[in-house]
């Protein structure tokens, strides 16, 4: 293959660039080398295209706040809390402290739907029974004996003869057990012959218990 002068003289220039600019860079690595001497700092100079494997140590601190901070723990001891991000900082609060200590605030949701049901309320109770451990009657007082709770996380209410009510605070738990309860009541009302059986020993169980 022939090459002409012009094509060797244009390589000869490419070559000279290449050499001029490594020679800057290696006067760059000594230069960072000299300057950060007494650190534990590792300096290369890699070619073109060279793989470069660079880790990172992942340990995070994190900063306890307000009541989390009232208390040293033990070594080996949980810290409980709010992991709060802001930049590159963590901090750790209880959940009361997280407005004074940041410029967020704390909602709470309170949910309410009413579903069609024509069954009787006592076999609904009993249902429920058979699929959760606390099913216990709210206080007459304020409910007229036409409610119950779930686990402390939902009231359901008897509304009229046609409809009942489900009140519960939003949480993943609270939610969780809400569609449970919905997806039951709408089984009932596909097994209308069955349930009018299981409302006679539903009262009959009550009378029993009473």
């Amino acid at each position: 293959m022939l090459y002409d002068e012009q094509d060797i003289l244009r390589s000869m220039d490419k070559i000279e660039t290449n050499l001029h600019l490594w020679n800057e860079i290696g006067r760059l690595k000594l230069k960072l080398i000299t300057q950060f001497a007494d650190r534990n700092t590792k300096i290369i100079s890699p070619k073109n295209c060279q793989l470069v494997e660079m880790y990172f140590n992942s340990e995070k601190m994190a900063k306890t706040n307000g009541r989390v901070a009232e208390k040293t723990p033990e070594v080996g001891e949980t810290v409980s809390g709010l992991l709060v991000k802001k930049a590159f900082t963590y901090q750790i609060m209880a959940l009361d402290d997280l407005h004074v200590f940041s410029q967020l605030s704390i909602t709470n949701s309170s949910q309410r739907i009413t579903i069609a049901y024509t069954g009787a309320f006592g076999v609904l109770k009993h249902r429920l029974k058979q699929i959760f451990e606390s099913v216990e009657s709210l206080p007459d007082e304020e409910y007229e004996g036409r409610a119950f709770g779930v686990h402390e996380r939902l009231t359901v209410k008897y509304e009229s003869e046609k409809h009942i009510s489900l009140h519960w605070r939003s949480d993943p738990i609270s939610d969780m057990v809400s569609d449970s309860v919905v997806a039951l009541v709408l089984n009932i009302g596909r097994e209308i012959p069955k349930v009018a059986v299981e409302s006679e020993e539903a009262t009959k169980t009550e009378e029993e218990n009473n």
